[in-house]
Parts: structure tokens; sequence; C-alpha cells
């Protein structure tokens, strides 16, 4: 008989999600996600200037920031057949790039790392050979005998104290963990040194859009104004800092995460072959570097790979009913079409309908509707969104850079290339293209650098940005690969304001319920078959979970046990819903 294990809630990602499984001999039967939050921007915005959506709509997230506020600006300039200048093409894709940089780093250390590494193990390390390992896999220069010594006392202080502080609750002394003394204190090692260099790199988003989280675009371009000379504007000394950050960040990368990624992936080489899931992977591709509308040109390619099958990737269309979202299973109104109905972006509705348990609750009710995410599906099939994702259609579709890198990786680690369909390809796959992602990003500097030099300094065009010269009513579609995969903003523009508006992000993609076919989302289909060593200690299905990197938050409201409203926190900085 299936024993039920409930995950709730999953912790160290953006939000609040509940994963329920079934496990029988050892193995995961049935998987269920589920989310008790629920979002409302898209109601927000209707009504709205269009032109200034991008600054409610970027709330959606507080960790992959900028993402939100880039798809809608590029929306409304679809909408609008707005062309950017390539000055601030080249600044979006710097800022995205280091928007990458900084949340996969702080992914594998802060929020995944710690499913396979053990913190408290690292007491017994010996620093000498510390020192020794982390000399012959890498030349960072914070590797001496002492320097590990001292993280070591650090580490001592905590666990002798009881009190763990940061590396707290963690599942220390699992049979699953592998690492020996020496890799896991390398690793905490870096936790520690990533807490800072993350502080740093972020600093390129308030240099170009103000501020960070949330920084500043425009409709038609970016507000922020080059002059070389000009105290007041990006003049020749903050650029020159930005190409700083941008080298520092590469360097953290190429010498810290990567060595480090991959000196503990050859103790779970095991994992390649759990957490495979259905084998189909999206890509809306992004990092345009000839234009938003000549897709030949972006650094990620734009294409759908189904049943793992690398020999043919296919197109992806937004603007037909390839893409639909059904609410059979989502606690929302259902579509006057029925409940087995979905519906393309354009004409999505957000009206909320809570059917659910209240709280204190054993089990979601999973022959009835079970969470707030809605259920995207690409011509009626589920999809996976990501890293992962990103470089399988860059590897089928013949891109050189990409098919370096992923067969570097799995020459190091010794592994086939099936091995990237599981758990392991997941987590091997966001360092791979981090790594990608901060060679390209001093492509664009320098790019933006020699269009400086040669006179060209404008940031933003102002022709159709005018209201008065639009069509009584157009649409259009924005989208880009934020951290975690797909993500796309629909919006209907009518009367010079927001008539409709529609996110598909995407932890909707991965964290969906089941459809009307009683399709698995990737969350549940990748679960199946894993093992579970200690029900009462289900490492296991955190290790699948965070290789997807969840990105789920939004108000959160209370209740007592009862089921009586105590009081509301309102996050805004939500996110994924």
């Amino acid at each position: 008989m299936a024993n039920r294990i409930v995950v709730d809630p999953i912790t160290r990602i953006e939000g609040h999600l509940r994963i329920e499984v079934e496990v029988k001999d050892g193995k995961i039967t049935d998987a269920y996600s589920s989310s008790p939050m629920v979002r409302g921007l898209e109601n927000i915005v209707k009504g709205r200037d269009p032109r200034d959506v991008w600054a409610f709509v970027q709330r959606a997230c507080g960790v992959c920031t900028t993402v939100h506020a880039l798809a809608s600006v590029r929306s409304v300039e679809d909408a609008l057949g707005i062309e950017i200048p390539p000055n601030a093409e080249m600044v979006r894709n710097i800022m995205e790039g280091a928007l990458y940089m900084h949340d996969h780093t702080v992914h594998f250390y802060h929020l995944h790392a710690l499913d396979w590494v053990d913190v408290v193990n690292a007491l017994q390390a010996d620093p000498i050979k510390t020192s020794e390992l982390a000399q012959s896999i890498s030349k960072w220069p914070k590797s001496s005998p002492g320097y590990f010594s001292d993280i070591k006392k650090r580490i001592t202080k905590f666990v002798e104290s009881g009190q763990l502080g940061i590396f707290a609750n963690g599942y220390w002394g699992h049979p699953q963990m592998k690492l020996p003394p020496e890799v896991n204190l390398m690793a905490v090692a870096h936790y520690l040194e990533a807490l800072e260099w993350q502080k740093e790199i972020v600093r390129v988003h308030t240099i170009f859009g103000g501020k960070n989280p949330h920084p500043n675009y425009l409709v038609g371009g970016m507000a922020c104004a080059i002059n070389t000379d000009d105290i007041g504007g990006i003049n020749a000394e903050r650029l020159a800092y930005v190409g700083h950050l941008l080298k520092e960040g590469k360097a953290f990368i190429e010498q810290v995460y990567i060595p480090d990624l991959l000196a503990i992936a050859s103790f779970y080489k095991d994992w390649g072959a759990i957490g495979k899931g259905f084998g189909n992977y999206m890509s809306y591709g992004d990092f345009p570097t000839n234009g938003y509308n000549d897709i030949s040109s972006f650094k990620f390619p734009q294409g759908i790979i189904l049943n793992r099958d690398l020999s043919k990737v296919r197109d992806v269309n937004h603007r037909n009913d390839d893409i639909e979202e059904f609410i059979n299973n989502s606690w929302y109104e259902e579509y006057a079409e029925g409940r087995e109905t979905g519906r393309h972006p354009w004409d999505g509705e957000t009206k909320i309908k809570y059917s659910g348990p209240k709280p204190p609750y054993d089990h979601i009710d999973v022959e009835e509707k079970y969470s707030f995410i809605k259920t995207p599906r690409w011509k009626g099939m589920p999809m996976e969104v990501g890293p992962l994702s990103r470089l399988l259609v860059g590897y089928a579709r013949g891109n050189k850079e990409i098919q370096e890198a992923v067969n570097a990786a799995l020459t190091h680690l010794n592994v086939p290339v099936d091995a990237l369909f599981s758990t392991l390809g997941r987590t091997a796959a966001r360092g791979i293209e981090t790594q990608l992602v901060a060679n390209w990003t001093m492509e664009f500097y320098d790019t933006l650098m020699n269009n400086i030099k040669n006179g060209d300094t404008r940031m933003a065009h102002s022709e159709k940005r005018d209201p008065d010269k639009w069509e009584p009513e157009s649409k259009g579609v924005g989208f880009s690969e934020a951290p975690r995969g797909s993500l796309a903003h629909w919006i209907r523009i009518k009367d010079k304001k927001t008539a409709n508006y529609q996110l598909v992000v995407p932890s909707t993609w991965n964290a969906s319920p089941r459809d009307p076919k009683g399709q698995l989302s990737p969350y549940e289909s990748t679960l199946l078959g894993t093992p579970v060593a200690d029900p009462e200690l289900p490492l296991e299905i955190l290790r699948t979970i965070h290789s997807f990197d969840p990105c789920i938050a939004c108000a959160v409201h209370l209740y007592d046990e009862h089921g009586n409203h105590i009081s509301q926190v309102q996050n805004i900085s939500s996110c994924d819903i």
C-alpha cells in the first residue's frame, strides 16, 4: 500500500509550494504539485496606460527581477510596432546577463547546494587536504590551508552553540549525502563567499536601471542617458565600472561555481538517471543581437523538443492557439466554454474562485481543483522550461558554443548525453549556461562600448510612443528566457488603455496541476520513480524540485485552526502563479 508524504512548505524557494507524493516499495509512484497562494497582477493593470504596466508586473518577482519588466515592454513594443536602438538592446542584454550570473550562482549555493552538501560533516575535513583539492581544480586565490582552517572554526562555533544559523534545518547525516568531508568544507567556504559576491554584481542594475531590485525600463528603449563626460549620466567612469563588475562575476563563475559544480556532481552520477520526467522541452529564445524580431540572432535559440528526440526541433508560435491555459484543476472561475477548455493568453481570465480545503488539513483533494497555478500547454502537451530546456534546444539546433560547453561537461563527468535528462542534468545545465552567459555579457558590453566610441549614444526612440498615433485596438506579446525558463506577457490595448493582460511564467509551466487529459506537470512527472530512503526525511524530493529553482510567491493569508482569518501579510515581490 502506498504511503502519502507531504512536503509543505518546500523551503529554499521564492514563495509557497506544496508537494504530495505516494511512495511504494521505496519509490515515488505518484506526485501532486500545489500552490495555495494567489496573485492578481493581471487584474491590477487593466485600464492602465500600457507604457506603465512594466512597473506593476515587474513586482511579480523580487528574485529574477527585470525579466517581467523586459517581457512587458517587449509586449507593448510588439503591439505598437516599436523597434529599439541597438544600445538599448545591448543594455537590456547586459542587465539580463548580470541577472543570470547572480540568480544562478545564488541558486546553486544558497538554494540547492545544501541538498548535496553536508555542512556538519565538513567538521571532519582536513584543511590541508581541502586546500590541495581546491588548488587542483581551480586557480581561485582563496585556497590556502589557513583559509579553510578558519572556515572550519566558524562552522565549529555554529555547531557547538547548538544554533546552526543559516545552516539550520538541513538533512545532515542523511544516507544520501555522499561527499567527502573536504568537498563539504570547500563548498561551505564558497557558500559564504557567494553571499558576499552576490551583493556586487547587482550594481550593474543600479547603474543602468537606477536600483535593484526592480530597475527602471522604458517602452522604446532604456531610461538611462549615455554621456561619457557628464557626471549626471552614464559616463565613462560608470561604464568602466560595469565592465569591472562583469569581469569579476565571470571570474567567480569560472573559478568557483563551475569547479564546485563539477566536483560535487562527480559524486552523484547516479542522479543522472533520476528525475527524467516526460521529456518535452521548450525555449522561447533570448538575448537578441540584431533586433527582437530576428530570432535567428538570439544567443539562446528558440524551439521545442518532444520525447527527448534531439534530431528534430519544432518552432514556437506565440500568436496562434498552440499555447493555451487550462484551469480545470485550478482555483479560478471556469471559462464560459467549460471546465475542459483552454484559452490562448490573449483571451485569458484571472477570476479567483477558491474551493479548496481550509487549513489545517492533511492532504489536498486531488479529485478536485488543487492549486492556484494554472495549467499551460503547447498543442495540448506539457512542457518543461528552464536551463536544461535552453541548452537542449541550442544543442539540437547545432549551436556550436552550446554544444562545446555541454560536451565539455559531459566529458569531464564521463557521463552520456542521456544523463542530461535528469535532476543532475538540470542542475549541471544551470551552471553550464551561467558560464556561457558570462561570456556573452562581455560581448554585449564590448558592443555597447564600440557603439559609443563610434558616436552612437541613442538609448530610446520616441516615435510611436504617442497614444494619439496608436490604432484604436492592438495586441502584442513579449517573451524572454527568465533564469527559470520561458516567460511571456500578452497584452490587448484598446482606446489607449490596457484591455487585457496575461502572464504565463516559467513556474506556471513547470508547477502546474494536471490538465483535462490527466497529464502531469514537469514537477509531478519528474518525481515518479524517485527513490526515497527515509519517508521521514524526504531529501530526494527536494533535490529534484530544487533543480527547477521554483519561484512561487504572492500575498499570504493566515488563518487559525478553525479557518478564521487572522491577518494578512502582503509580499509585493510576488512570483510565478
